[in-house]
């Protein structure tokens, strides 16, 4: 009898979603698997969306951004009778083994649903790179690439009016977005969770840019380091005599096309978790450490805090100090 294996993507979506699902899809399929697609997360397992799907469903989607079995959330997921229900869509369909794309959350939800025995791997998928068991989660170079462009862009604004720009990037809890793409765009100042900076510091930070020859900024914050950005560089303006804009590039960073890497990156983490599978293994979650594709129980994977690139870290000192 073959293998029944359903693959579903849930949380936020991110770049390269799709090209992880063709993997999964065509690798289960080329062991002889059945393979089935969930729409709309656990939202969508509760209520019974699933699907059989053949070779040509995931065709021509390695180059689109989004995911296309959508996202939702859930939040009642966690209740027992709601997972019950979760499980007996799956048992309808005869299906034993769940690959989930997603954060932390979605590893949350596929650690219930092992524990009530349904064979689950997360694979790591999040523009935020914010998931502490990996080094590298699909989505997050694509982001960052639409980060620097957006930049680039907005360089040309603020060079040309000689004025200061904070621009809010997203990573929730995470500075890996406004670190990396501040690092790639040579910005005068990366303000993030990892390195705070007091408000006293930001403004002679930029008076002292003022003082030299150099008459513009570009400051890259992460998200919810400041509650409200626009009223925060008012209070820059006051008190440097500088110029101060504010761009919130929101919603933008998901979409686009994914990068080569995440195209790669999601392949190898599909191919990866269907073999997972295969060799009998649940509850775990996929990383990437070195270069190399690792194992880890979710449980783990769950109680692990997040550590920033320590090269990356004594950059940002040097820039904002």
């Amino acid at each position: 009898m073959n293998k029944k294996i359903a693959v579903l993507t849930s949380g936020g979506d991110a770049p390269g979603m799709n090209a992880c699902i063709r993997a999964v899809v065509r690798s289960g399929l080329k062991t002889g698997c059945d393979m089935y697609v969930v729409y709309d997360g656990y939202k969508g397992l509760v209520e019974g969306k699933i699907e059989q799907v053949d070779r040509n469903f995931v065709s021509d989607i390695i180059n689109r951004g989004g995911t296309i079995l959508r996202s939702a959330r859930l939040p009642e997921f966690k209740e027992e009778a709601i997972q019950k229900m979760a499980i007996k869509q799956l048992k309808d369909f005869g299906i034993d083994s769940l690959i989930v794309i997603g954060g932390d959350g979605t590893y949350r939800g596929a650690r219930d649903l092992s524990h009530r025995g349904i064979n689950t791997v997360g694979i790591p998928g999040t523009i935020d790179n914010d998931i502490a068991s990996t080094e590298y989660t699909i989505g997050f170079d694509t982001c960052c690439n639409t980060i620097c462009e957006c930049v680039d862009k907005i360089r040309d604004t603020t060079t040309s009016h000689q004025r200061c720009t904070f621009i809010e990037v997203m990573g929730n809890k995470c500075g890996d977005l406004a670190l990396y793409s501040g690092v790639a765009e040579g910005v005068e100042m990366i303000i993030t969770p990892d390195d705070p900076i007091t408000d006293e510091n930001v403004f002679n930070k930029l008076k002292s840019l003022k003082g030299g020859k150099k008459k513009h900024s570009l400051v890259i914050v992460s998200e919810k380091i400041y509650p409200n950005i626009f009223e925060f560089v008012k209070k820059v303006t006051q008190e440097t005599g500088i110029e101060t804009r504010a761009e919130i590039l929101g919603h933008l960073q998901r979409g686009g096309s994914p990068t080569s890497k995440d195209r790669i990156e999601a392949t190898r983490f599909g191919i990866a978790a269907v073999k997972a599978i295969l060799d009998g293994e649940t509850n775990i979650c996929l990383g990437l450490r070195n270069g190399q594709i690792v194992r880890i129980g979710i449980d783990e994977a769950l109680e692990m805090k997040r550590q920033t690139h320590p090269e990356l870290l004594d950059a940002i000192k040097l820039v904002n100090r």
